[in-house]
This record gives C-alpha cells, sequence and structure tokens, in this order.
C-alpha cells in the first residue's frame, strides 16, 4: 500500500497542476484577459482616429473621409466623430452597467430576491431624460450641418454641370462666351474658389462623390441638384457613383483635379481650343484622324475642330491628356487603349460601346491619333 501511496504521489507530481477558474486567478468573474484586451482597445482608439488622418491612411486608402480637405468635409467628419465618440461612450456605460448587475445580482444559493425598481419615478424619469438628451447633442449639431453644406453659392462661384452617364461621368463649363468646354471623368476646379457644381442625370440615378471634398448627392433624373464646397489644397482626388446604377456601377470612377487659380486658367483656356491637326510628315497619326472623324466613331464621340459632333459618349477633343479612359478604371496609356478598343464589353460589362471590328493595324493608327490630341 505504501508502495502504491508513492506510485500515486510520483504520477501526481508529473501531472500540471489543476487549473485555476478565472475568477480565482483575477479576483473577478470575468477573469483579466477580457480587460486587458477592453484597456488595450480603449487605449489604441485614439491612435488608430490619428492614424486615419495621416499621410499614410491617405496613401493606402484614397477615398477616405478622415483626411478632408474642404470646409463641406470637416463638417460632415466632425459630425461622424461626434456621432462615434457618443456612440463609444454610451455604448461602454450601458456595457459597464450590465456587467455590473449581472455581477451584483448573480444567482447565489439561499439569497433573497433582488430588490425590484418597476414604478421608481425617478429611474423612469432619468432613463427617458438620459437618451433625449444625447439625441439632441447629436441633432442640433445634424441640423446646423445640414445648412453650412447647402449654402447659396456666391456670384463668383465656378459653375460646373455634372451629367451622370452609364458608366461614365461628363462635365461641363459654360463659358462667357457661350462656348461650353466639356470634359470626361475628370473634373479639375481651382484652389481657393468656390465650385457649385449641377448634377443631372440622363438616365438612371447616380451618386456624385468625392470623399475628400464632401458628402454624397444624388443626380436625380428630371431634377438638378447643387454641391457647393471650396477646395484647399491641390493635388488629385479619388471618387465614384456611390448609388447602384446598373452593371459597370462599381466601374463608375471619376478624378477630381484641384489646381492653383492660375493652373486652372490654363487648363480651361487649353481645353477650349479645338484639337490640333496632325503633323504633315506623321502619317500614322493622320490614318488615325482619317480613321476616327470616317468611321463608326462620329456617331458617338465628338472632336472639337472635326466634324464629329456625337453626344453620347464622351468628347475626345483631348483625351490624350487625360490621365485615365474607359471612367477611371484604366491608365491612359497606349496598351490598356488597344485592349479597350479590342473589346469595350470585355473591360466593361454593360458598355454602351460595342466591340468594333478592327484590325490590329487600324488599331494602332487609332491609338497614335487618340494619344496625339493633347
Amino acid at each position: 500500500m505504501g508502495a502504491g501511496r508513492t506510485r500515486a504521489q510520483q504520477t501526481n507530481a508529473n501531472e500540471p497542476p489543476p487549473m485555476k477558474s478565472r475568477a480565482t486567478q483575477s479576483g473577478s468573474p470575468w477573469g483579466a484577459a477580457p480587460a486587458r484586451l477592453w484597456s488595450v482597445a480603449l487605449a489604441a482608439a485614439p491612435l488608430l482616429l490619428a492614424a486615419c488622418g495621416s499621410k499614410e491612411h491617405l496613401r493606402q486608402y484614397p477615398q477616405t473621409t478622415f483626411y478632408p480637405t474642404t470646409q463641406y468635409a470637416r463638417t460632415t467628419d466632425g459630425l461622424f466623430m461626434l456621432s462615434l465618440i457618443l456612440g463609444v461612450l454610451v455604448g461602454a456605460a450601458v456595457l459597464g452597467i450590465m456587467v455590473y448587475f449581472l455581477w451584483r445580482y448573480r444567482y447565489r444559493p439561499g439569497a433573497p430576491e433582488p430588490k425590484q425598481i418597476h414604478g421608481n419615478t425617478r429611474l423612469e424619469v432619468a432613463w427617458t431624460l438620459i437618451p433625449a438628451v444625447i439625441l439632441a447633442c447629436i441633432a442640433v449639431p445634424t441640423v446646423r450641418a445640414i445648412f453650412n453644406t447647402q449654402p447659396e453659392p456666391p456670384a463668383d462661384a465656378l459653375t460646373v454641370e455634372v451629367v451622370g452617364k452609364q458608366w461614365w461621368w461628363e462635365f461641363r463649363y459654360p463659358q462667357p462666351n457661350g462656348d461650353t468646354v466639356i470634359t470626361a471623368n475628370e473634373i479639375h476646379v481651382p484652389v481657393g474658389r468656390t465650385v457649385h457644381l449641377l448634377l443631372k442625370s440622363d438616365n438612371v440615378l447616380h451618386s456624385f462623390w468625392v470623399p475628400q471634398m464632401g458628402g454624397k448627392r444624388d443626380l436625380i433624373t428630371n431634377r438638378v441638384n447643387h454641391l457647393i464646397f471650396k477646395p484647399e489644397q491641390t493635388g488629385v482626388y479619388f471618387g465614384q457613383c456611390a448609388e447602384f446604377c446598373g452593371e459597370s456601377h462599381s466601374l463608375m470612377r471619376m478624378r477630381m483635379i484641384a489646381h492653383t487659380p492660375q493652373g486652372f486658367q490654363q487648363w480651361l483656356t487649353s481645353e477650349a481650343a479645338p484639337a490640333a491637326e496632325p503633323l504633315p510628315t506623321d502619317s500614322a497619326v493622320a490614318l488615325g484622324k482619317q480613321l476616327v472623324t470616317t468611321g463608326p466613331c462620329v456617331a458617338c464621340h465628338t472632336i472639337k475642330g472635326t466634324p464629329m459632333a456625337g453626344r453620347t459618349g464622351p468628347s475626345l477633343t483631348h483625351f490624350g491628356r487625360r490621365r485615365t479612359l474607359a471612367a477611371g478604371i484604366l491608365d491612359n496609356n497606349a496598351e490598356n487603349l488597344r485592349r479597350w478598343l479590342r473589346d469595350p464589353p470585355e473591360m466593361k460589362p454593360g458598355s454602351r460601346m460595342p466591340k468594333l471590328d478592327l484590325g490590329e493595324q487600324q488599331i494602332t493608327y487609332i491609338v497614335a491619333y487618340l494619344q496625339s490630341l493633347q
């Protein structure tokens, strides 16, 4: 028996000690690990919010709302942060009270039933007034933000007509001489001057959204909506349609290019000029022009200075200077343009531009001409 006891003791000695309950380890029925996680999360929250406004965040997420560059965008961002902070505080308070009551009034054998509080007037008034006060803290800034983001445009505002297509953007700049500068998928604006967008759709519902410049604003058929903001920093800002509009909704992108006032005026002046004529020595460009201005492109596109006056597709007058093609989904270079001309619906499902019966040599000439339209 003594030997048996010894072997049992040795066996027990080789086994790991029995695990203590979380309550025993931490002095709390909820354990130390969740408490540490909560502490880390609360400590990291300010760092995460700060990171959202950093240059690195902007580089990784160019369509961020956490790096506003207009008063409009700062107003909406501030409203979001207020709602977020109040939501976190209310959530933490409710969770803390719930945990306390679960612990304080947990079941104990032989313990009396907790005191009932129904009919307590003070408590009922408190939990009615406190949510009302919290809602007022959100409602008042919300109403103020609505009025701040929908002001009357000043007399010197730059007016740009924005037309939502399927699936690309048209931007029209009315000029004092009665002419209109038309471009596609790239909207150019000056820094320090109020921009007034007239938002229209000639088909289905769209939504204009450049996150760093401001909030979403719908484009509705047979109605003109307005969006007013003042760019503050030069740069290229990413945007897209934010309302489902068909097969290629997710491929309906755009760029907003904010210039200095002088840079914008130079762009507008050069954009108003007709397309440059091919050099006599450049036969490939000349052949490309002949194919474009006498072929199927005539039915849908416009090139100022040529007989082309189609309105279905984007204006191609200065196509070569644009950063992207196919509504922002491809960089504007010769290889991507070749791919697009071979089979547009393959690149962009539902594209209104059909597959053209073009040979590789014809595509080469057309690419040379379109790339020359600076």
